[in-house]
């Protein structure tokens, strides 16, 4: 029985190696091939498992095969304290064949938002940017938002003052911001003055957009937004602190 149990490890490492090879390399559909791997190893895993049981009663002298035949009567019974873990299961196969998400995209799953690390048949593990990692139920997951789908959008909102010369800013900024293109591997397209989305209390705000790589926005807005400021301060455009404008009447005496 010794034997058995070191050939089915030595079966699952092999395994795990050679899908671990075939995820980690490179191509357009890495993310495919990578989540297809994930969810072999995880079948592997359960398979060699239940191979090992089976042959370690067969050299122990147990007839496996009235036992298995036996499990039909008790089929009923274990089967309605195992629902859940049937149910997980089968979630696993449709968001694995019908593509809901692949190992390595953005998505978020009751409200937690995060990397998909790992999809087993079970269950799927997600880590958010804080590093905490969230092992989620597949048979739990009714809704989702994958963020990976398609790239993501940089806004950058900035304010000026009313006395400035606002199609002059909208002009420099189109002149200039184009160059980010080629400094920032993250931009997909030249970022696009938007222009005024409304009208301050002590100002004019302007917006910016640009197209990014999936999930890159944040980083892109920063380096936009740095920018906007050097554009604005090299041309004498003044960012307004707020103010407030009173009115005092003439009362007659």
């Amino acid at each position: 029985s010794i034997a058995v149990i070191v050939v089915m490890m030595a079966i699952q490492k092999v395994s795990r190696i050679a899908l671990f090879r075939v995820g980690q390399k490179p191509g357009p559909m890495q993310k495919r091939k990578k989540t297809i791997a994930k969810v072999t190893m995880s079948i592997i895993k359960y398979l060699v498992g239940i191979m090992a049981i089976i042959i370690i009663l067969a050299l122990w002298g147990v007839n496996v095969v009235p036992a298995l035949a036996g499990l039909g009567v008790a089929g009923l019974v274990i089967g309605l304290g195992a629902q859940k873990f049937i149910n997980d299961l089968i979630a696993g196969f449709f968001i694995i064949f019908e593509h809901h998400f692949d190992v390595g995209d953005i998505v978020d799953i009751g409200g937690f938002k995060g990397e998909v690390l790992e999809i087993g048949l079970k269950t799927t593990r997600i880590r958010n940017w804080r590093g905490e990692i969230n092992i989620i139920s597949n048979g739990s997951i009714s809704s989702m938002i994958n963020f990976s789908r398609n790239p993501s959008i940089a806004i950058v909102d900035f304010s000026i003052a009313y006395d400035e010369d606002i199609e002059k800013t909208i002009s420099l900024l189109k002149e200039e911001l184009p160059k980010l293109r080629k400094e920032i591997e993250d931009l997909i397209e030249d970022p696009q003055v938007v222009g005024v989305v409304s009208l301050g209390a002590s100002s004019v705000d302007l917006r910016v957009i640009a197209k990014t790589m999936t999930e890159k926005h944040y980083g892109v807005e920063r380096l936009m937004r740095q920018r906007v400021k050097e554009i604005l301060d090299a041309n004498g455009i003044e960012i307004p602190f707020p103010q407030v404008v009173v009115h005092q009447a003439n009362k007659a005496e």
